[in-house]
């Protein structure tokens, strides 16, 4: 099962024909375009992240069956498992200020693929279902990743266009101050 475009949006923003005529477009366009591309962004990294901590919690189960993972039982361990150790910075995507705006459809659509009564006591699976649920929200968060760096490259083609016209001196770095919004 693959998760579903996020919607219309997603489409949109992934289109080939969506960034065409880039540089004719009026800077208020460019910038909403690129709200656009940063929310959507924002909306897979939460996704993705709802994935991965199933994921850990999961892979946690099968490293504790091979004696490998925490000792005890997987509730007690699951603060260690969920903790974000990680130097690389997970989330919310590259824009903190940006809220996911999907929260209800991207849970239900993660509980989809793996119910929580499956996630809530991993340790009644035999290590063949276990691995099953593990491949499928692996290959999901794979797709959701995929999706998301096409975002970003999206985001970055905006954010690229945006800057050309400041440094072309199309735009003034004053009008953004000002709160005024040019035509260019």
């Amino acid at each position: 099962m693959t998760i579903p475009a996020a919607g219309r949006r997603l489409d949109q923003l992934l289109a080939p024909e969506y960034l065409f005529g880039l540089a004719r477009r009026p800077i208020d366009e460019v910038r909403a375009m690129r709200a656009e591309a940063e929310q959507e962004e924002t909306d897979l990294s939460y996704l993705r992240r709802l994935l991965q901590g199933r994921l850990d919690i999961l892979r946690a189960e099968q490293a504790r069956r091979r004696g490998e993972g925490p000792g005890g039982s997987l509730i007690d361990a699951l603060p260690g498992i969920l903790a974000d150790d990680r130097s690389a910075p997970r989330g919310f995507g590259r824009h903190a200020a940006v809220e996911p705006s999907q929260l209800d459809s991207q849970r239900r659509l993660v509980e989809s693929l793996v119910t929580d009564s499956e996630l809530s006591d991993p340790g009644r699976h035999d290590d063949d279902t276990l691995a099953r649920l593990v491949d499928v929200l692996d290959h999901e968060e794979r797709e959701v990743s995929r999706k998301r760096r096409s975002v970003q490259a999206v985001m970055d083609a905006l954010s690229a266009e945006i800057g050309r016209r400041y440094r072309d001196g199309a735009l003034d770095v004053g009008d953004v101050l000002s709160g005024e919004s040019p035509e260019a």
